[in-house]
């Protein structure tokens, strides 16, 4: 590899270094998609798994219970980061993303095998909480080290491009999770997918498991590593050289607010909260979401490799801030217009009927549990918000539990048959009619979205292998992109929920990720400078002026 950089290999030989480059490429991305797929199954069956794992009584906080289950998984991806990026610098990057590999496709096997709560009760939702924390965990030591691995086997001048292969796995797990999940949907009734239809897709995580490990026990390790450990040059103590010592920790802090975190809002909303304001929102079908953000994703994923590999041309800096910016710019537009295409309907009701709710004891529920206590005022809000209506919420009028307003209608205390009369009397239709969709703009501005995730995703990888030093370099990068792909990307759907049940405005929930995609911009923009110009092999934060 090193006579092939200086140039002295004859042409046999510079074939044979670039097939070895493509065989890293192709099994590192290969493995990471499935273990993507492994994750995303429970992030797209979420809405589903509220009604299996959690009480029934109040459906808003059964869907917000599983939301946080889903954010679990997310919350402890930097720990995982902590805990193999560590191994991953000291021991090497193949071992690493081997054990990684098998936490993750072991628990999402053990999902599939799971009772619900109407067979063992609260027991239910403890063990899918677990099983998610060890999901968490393996995808927290997955992405540093399959990015970290393929960078270090790279041309300099393609960095940027041979990584953005990995960007696409996120994406294309995502796709083959809704495929699958889809695909059960469309063969099963609604009764058989929801008894026992819904474990096949976590069954088949156990054949993806064993074809995965077969690929990445074939590999070598990365050279740039090799190279490291042969001149003694390693880290004995990765994370207090890069949490505890400066400039080191300073990086791991900007690359944080700087770049992922609004790089993770972005992801996630458009993608995960978009299938999300479709199906719970907007009540389109599930097949129809499904097939409108899957067609979307294919679209769009060639645009990882293509903003890959223009970060090599112009710089990964100056895409990532451009997709946050344009994303923070024109969310609100976007999704009133996913209304406008696919509900019509629901803006027009909303629009003739606005709806109030007073009352003065409402409660925020964010987890249910058997200390959840739902009055009068949390089961009306919790009506509207199931039926993807707007409503303004004013203070409680003296001795009334709640008051509902639909228009001139006013509904006193919890009265759902009366509430369900007045929707219907005013002319409010329940789900998204299909023959009043216009699939085409829908899907237009689902591409958009994706679009921008291709922007602030695809150069990535790259800028943070290069921003950090090869003996650190897996701790390094990996916190900063879990905290924020998984604390500031993965709580979006449940934050964004919670803010619209609080506000009761369906649009509500886009000022988190459009806020923090501009203090990523702004951070970036101020602090952060261009990576692609760095040789990994020598770099380090030592050389900065």
């Amino acid at each position: 590899m090193a006579e092939a950089k200086a140039g002295l290999l004859d042409e046999e030989s510079i074939k044979s270094v670039g097939t070895e480059e493509k065989k890293v490429i192709f099994a590192s991305s290969l493995g990471t998609v499935f273990e993507w797929y492994d994750f995303y199954l429970y992030a797209t069956l979420a809405p589903f798994f509220a009604a299996l794992f959690f009480p029934p009584g109040n459906e808003t906080a059964a869907l917000m219970s599983a939301f946080a289950t889903y954010a679990a998984g997310f919350l402890v991806r930097p720990f995982g980061a902590i805990v193999f990026g560590r191994v991953g610098d000291m021991v090497g990057r193949k071992y690493t993303f081997l054990v990684t590999i098998v936490c993750m496709g072991g628990a999402t096997f053990l999902v599939g095998l799971l009772p619900t709560y109407e067979s063992i009760g609260w027991a239910a939702p403890v063990l899918l909480v677990t099983l998610r924390l060890v999901q968490g965990l393996a995808l927290g030591g997955e992405y540093g080290g399959a990015a970290t691995y393929v960078a270090e086997h790279a041309p300099h001048e393609r960095r940027g491009y041979d990584t953005s292969w990995i960007q696409t796995t996120a994406t294309l797990g995502f796709f083959l999770a809704l495929a699958i999940i889809g695909g059960c949907r469309i063969w099963m009734d609604a009764k058989m997918f929801a008894e026992w239809g819904w474990r096949i897709p976590f069954w088949l995580s156990l054949v993806l498991l064993a074809f995965s490990v077969y690929i990445r026990l074939k590999l070598h390790e990365s050279p740039v590593f090799q190279k490291m450990k042969a001149e003694g040059k390693g880290s004995k103590s990765p994370l207090t050289d890069s949490f505890f010592k400066y400039p080191n920790n300073k990086f791991v802090l900007l690359a944080l607010l700087g770049a992922t975190a609004g790089q993770g809002v972005v992801w996630y909303t458009g993608q995960f909260y978009a299938l999300f304001f479709l199906t719970i929102t907007l009540k389109l079908d599930y097949i129809s979401a499904y097939s409108l953000i899957g067609v979307s994703l294919l679209i769009g994923t060639p645009f990882f490799v293509f903003f890959g590999w223009l970060s090599d041309k112009i710089g990964r800096l100056k895409i990532i801030m451009a997709g946050c910016l344009i994303a923070a710019v024109t969310y609100f537009p976007l999704f009133t217009g996913l209304t406008h295409y696919v509900n019509p309907a629901l803006e027009n009701y909303s629009a003739k009927y606005p709806i109030t709710v007073a009352a003065s004891d409402c409660n925020f529920h964010v987890f249910v549990g058997p200390w959840s206590k739902f009055n009068d005022c949390d089961r009306a809000k919790d009506f509207l918000t199931k039926q993807g209506l707007s409503f303004s919420s004013l203070p409680g009028e003296p001795g009334k539990s709640v008051v509902t307003t639909i228009g001139a209608s006013k509904i006193d205390g919890w009265d759902q048959p009366k509430l369900q009369a007045t929707l219907k009397e005013t002319g409010f239709v329940a789900g998204a009619d299909k023959t009043k969709v216009d699939w085409v703009m829908a899907e237009l501005i689902l591409v958009i979205m994706v679009l921008y995730v291709t922007m602030v995703y695809g150069p990535i990888a790259a800028f943070l292998v290069e921003l950090f030093p090869t003996q650190i370099r897996y701790t390094s990068m990996s916190l900063p992109y879990h905290i924020g792909n998984g604390w500031f990307g993965g709580m979006l759907p449940l934050t964004a929920t919670a803010m619209v049940a609080a506000t009761g405005d369906i649009y509500y929930g886009l000022w988190y990720p459009i806020v923090v995609a501009v203090m990523t911009l702004i951070i970036g923009s101020i602090f952060l400078t261009e990576t692609r110009d760095r040789d990994i092999r020598t770099y380090d934060h030592s050389m900065l002026p």
